[in-house]
C-alpha cells in the first residue's frame, strides 16, 4: 500500500482517538456549499446528456479550445490509473519527488519508470509526467516551457490537480494550438479546490483520440449523479471561485508567518498546502499529533513537513497554540 496524506487511521492507531484536525492533505477545508439535489441524481443512472453538460461546463471553466476533448472521471486518481493503459508500455519518466501514484500506476501496468529531478530529464521518454504546480514543493513550469518540452517527449502528461487557484499555470488554453506531432494530456482534480474530495470527480483533457480511449476504458457511468449535478453548479460559480482564491492566498501568507515564528523555513507549496523544512519532520509531526493535528512527512526528506490550511478560526487558533507551544 502506497503512502498518502489523509491517513487518519494510522494517526489514531499511534496517538489515539480524539477530535483530529487533518492537515495532511491539500484539500480546501472550506468546501463548496452542496446544492440541493433532485432525487433523480441519487436514484437514476446518469444520462449521456447530463454527463455532456458537466464536461461542457468543465471545458469552459478550464478555458479549453474548441478542439480539446474532455472526459469526466471518478477523480484525478481514476485518470492517473488510466494513463498507463493508453500505450503498450515502455519507458516512462516522472518529475519528482511528487505524488507517488503516477509512478505506482505506471509500474503496475508494466512500464519502466524513472524519477528525474527536473522537467528537462523527461526529454527522450516515451511518456513523461509533470505535476504542475508540483506536490509537495510547489515548483511550476509555464505553458511555454511545457510545450517546448513536449517536442521531445512521446506523450507529456501534465497533472494540474492544484492549478485551480493559479490558472496562469494551466496549459489547457494552449492545447488547440500545439505544434504538429506534440501530444499533451492534462489531468484535473475537482475535489481539492472545491473541498469535495468525497464526490470523486476529475477530468482529462487533450486530443480526441487519447481522451476518447480514456472514456472507453472508464466504461459507462464512470461519474455518479450527485457528482455530476454538484460539479455543474460549482464549476460555473465564478464568484465563489474568485472569493476562495483570495481567501486561500491570505491563508497561505498566514501559515507562512506561523511557520517562520516556529523556526521553520519555506520549501514551497501552493495556496492549498505549504511545505516547510523543519529540521526534524518526524519530531514536528509527533508534536502536532499529540495535540491531534495530523500532517504529512515524506520518506525522501528528514526535514520536510507539509500542512494543508485550516478552515475555521478555532482550527487556526488550535494550530497556532501548538506551534507557539
Amino acid at each position: 500500500m502506497r503512502d498518502h496524506g489523509g491517513d487518519l487511521d494510522r494517526a489514531k492507531a499511534r496517538f489515539g482517538d480524539g477530535d483530529w484536525l487533518d492537515l495532511s492533505t491539500g484539500i480546501n477545508a472550506v468546501p463548496y456549499p452542496l446544492p440541493d439535489l433532485l432525487a433523480r441524481a441519487w436514484a437514476a443512472l446518469p444520462t449521456r446528456a447530463e454527463l455532456a453538460a458537466l464536461e461542457t461546463v468543465a471545458r469552459t471553466t478550464y478555458r479549453a479550445g474548441v478542439d480539446t476533448e474532455c472526459v469526466a472521471l471518478a477523480g484525478a486518481q481514476a485518470a492517473i490509473q488510466l494513463v498507463p493503459r493508453l500505450g503498450i508500455g515502455g519507458e516512462a519518466r516522472v518529475v519528482g519527488p511528487t505524488y507517488n501514484e503516477h509512478a505506482g500506476a505506471l509500474t503496475a501496468q508494466g512500464w519502466t519508470v524513472t524519477q528525474v529531478g527536473d522537467a528537462d530529464g523527461l526529454k527522450g521518454a516515451r511518456l513523461g509526467v509533470v505535476v504542475n504546480p508540483n506536490n509537495p514543493d510547489g515548483r511550476f513550469w509555464t505553458p511555454e516551457e511545457l510545450i517546448d518540452l513536449a517536442r521531445d517527449v512521446g506523450l507529456l502528461v501534465v497533472d494540474e490537480s492544484f492549478a485551480d487557484p493559479a490558472p496562469e499555470y494551466s496549459i489547457i488554453p494552449f492545447l488547440d494550438s500545439l505544434p504538429e506531432g506534440v501530444l499533451i494530456l492534462v489531468l484535473r482534480s475537482f475535489g481539492k479546490f472545491y473541498g469535495l474530495a468525497g464526490l470523486r470527480l476529475g477530468f482529462a483533457l487533450g486530443p480526441s483520440a487519447l481522451v476518447g480511449e480514456m472514456r472507453r476504458l472508464a466504461g459507462p457511468w464512470a461519474v455518479n449523479g450527485p457528482a455530476i449535478a454538484t460539479g455543474c453548479t460549482a464549476l460555473a460559480d465564478t464568484d465563489w471561485q474568485v472569493q476562495t482564491i483570495a481567501r486561500l492566498s491570505r491563508d497561505a501568507v498566514r501559515m507562512d508567518a506561523l511557520a517562520e515564528a516556529a523556526g521553520w523555513s519555506p520549501v514551497g507549496g501552493t495556496v492549498l498546502f505549504r511545505t516547510y523544512e523543519t529540521g526534524d519532520a518526524l519530531a514536528a509531526q509527533e508534536r502536532l499529533a499529540e495535540a491531534r493535528i495530523w500532517t504529512r512527512v515524506f520518506p525522501y526528506s528528514a526535514g520536510w513537513l507539509r500542512l494543508g490550511l485550516p478552515g475555521s478560526e478555532p482550527d487556526w487558533a488550535r494550530l497556532e497554540g501548538v506551534l507557539q507551544g
